[in-house]
């Protein structure tokens, strides 16, 4: 399989033209320029964070760091009842005549 000539690189112009209009293109290569930034810029990201080993480390309550092998013992959560939703009663007596 050969490389691509002068009379096919005009070929395929010409059908992208067609399929596409004159007026769409710039916006056409645009979008597609935007893309592929983007994807260049994640790639790269996601080569920088295989060269950097993981840095994790735990906090107290306070936010201090603690030593490393350590873990922040957490107390246990306290749970509040949920308010009900069912109408007060007044308890204050009414005249009844």
């Amino acid at each position: 399989m050969g490389s691509l000539g002068p009379t096919e690189i005009i070929l395929i112009i010409l059908v992208i033209v067609l399929l596409f209009g004159a007026k769409k293109l710039p916006e056409l290569a645009r979008g597609s320029g935007r893309a592929l930034r983007i994807f260049k810029a994640e790639t790269k990201g996601l080569t920088d964070d295989e060269d950097d080993p993981p840095t994790t480390t735990t906090t107290d309550a306070h936010g201090r760091p603690l030593p490393p092998g350590t873990a922040e013992i957490t107390p246990p959560a306290t749970t509040r009842p949920e308010p009900s939703r069912e109408p007060v009663q007044d308890s204050t007596p009414r005249d009844q005549t």
